[in-house]
């Protein structure tokens, strides 16, 4: 995953595209999709454009942990720990993850992927792994770098 240069101007209009209801959340996804990550100049851009204050953007900003303030490492990993698959062992497949990354990895811990009849689960730049294991992670890691 690849990240933009901050440009005031391209903000300005990823923003101004937002309307309707709660729309903190939709600008922050927005100016991510777009930037790759949150910059922090984007806080006050946003809030300006939205006629809300920087601890409301903030607030959003900081609660929803899709969101980033930094740009993303070339591969993220993602390991769930909710109880189905802390209960199939998440933790150790986590710490396995953790020990085997370089530092274009960022290693993540999560509360549900949404597929806990398959734990433990991880993604790999957004690829789900059922089932998986320290080695399949490895493997998955490797895949996304070529």
């Amino acid at each position: 995953m690849t990240s933009r240069p901050w440009s005031a101007l391209e903000c300005e209009t990823v923003l101004a595209s937002i309307t309707g209801p709660g729309p903190v959340l939709r600008a922050l996804q927005a100016v991510q999709d777009h930037f790759g990550f949150v910059p922090d100049e984007a806080i006050q851009a946003t809030a300006s454009a939205l006629n809300v204050s920087r601890a409301d953007v903030y607030g959003v900003l900081t609660f929803y942990s899709d969101l980033r303030r930094t740009p993303p490492a070339d591969v993220e990993v993602r390991v769930c720990l909710g109880e189905a698959c802390q209960a199939v062992g998440a933790r150790g497949l986590l710490e396995s993850a953790e020990q085997s990354v370089s530092p274009d990895c960022d290693v993540q811990h999560v509360f549900c992927l949404g597929n806990c009849a398959l734990g433990p689960s991880a993604t790999v730049n957004g690829r789900i792994l059922g089932r998986a294991t320290g080695e399949s992670v490895r493997d998955a890691i490797g895949g996304a770098r070529r």
